[in-house]
C-alpha cells in the first residue's frame, strides 16, 4: 500500500497522491482467478473400454501357446527352433493370424538383446494382425 507522508511544505493542504493504488486491482483479479478455476471442468484422463458385460463362458479347451524367444546376439527361436531370417518369422506370424482361434504368442528376450531386435518382433506381430500377444519374463530385468 502506497502511503505519502510529509513533503515538506508548511502549506496545511495534504499533497495529491501521484501513485495509483494497486491493491483493488490485485483484489479483483485474484476473485476472477478463482472464478476461472471453479468454473473450468476437471479434466478426466480415462481410456474407455467396452468390457464385456456377465461372466465369460468356460474355456472348452487349452489354448495353443506360441513361444518365440529372442537370445541375446538377436536370434528368434519360435518354440524352440531357429528361424533364418525376418521373413520366415513374418510367415509363421502371417499363419498364426490367419487361423480361426489365433494363438497366444508369448515374447520371451534375453536381458542381453538389443531392443531394435524385440521391437521388430512386435511391430512384425502387430502389422500381421496377432491379437493375442504378451511379453513373459519381465521379472530378469528388475534390477
Amino acid at each position: 500500500m502506497a502511503m505519502n507522508i510529509g513533503s515538506g511544505s508548511s502549506s496545511g493542504e495534504p499533497e495529491v497522491m501521484m501513485e495509483i493504488n494497486t491493491t483493488p486491482l490485485i483484489d479483483v483479479m485474484l476473485v476472477l482467478i478463482i472464478m476461472l478455476i471453479i468454473t473450468i471442468p476437471i479434466q478426466l484422463h480415462t481410456v474407455n473400454l467396452n468390457m464385456p458385460a456377465g461372466t465369460p463362458p468356460p474355456s472348452t479347451k487349452e489354448p495353443v501357446v506360441v513361444t518365440i524367444d529372442i537370445d541375446f546376439d538377436g536370434t528368434i527361436l519360435w518354440n524352440g527352433e531357429a528361424l533364418a531370417d525376418r521373413n520366415a518369422l513374418e510367415a509363421k506370424l502371417s499363419q498364426a493370424a490367419a487361423e480361426p482361434d489365433q494363438p497366444e504368442v508369448h515374447i520371451r528376450p534375453n536381458k542381453l538383446v538389443e531392443y531394435k531386435s524385440v521391437a521388430m518382433v512386435l511391430a512384425s506381430a502387430q502389422r500381421l494382425g496377432v491379437t493375442k500377444l504378451g511379453m513373459i519374463g519381465n521379472e530378469q530385468f528388475v534390477k
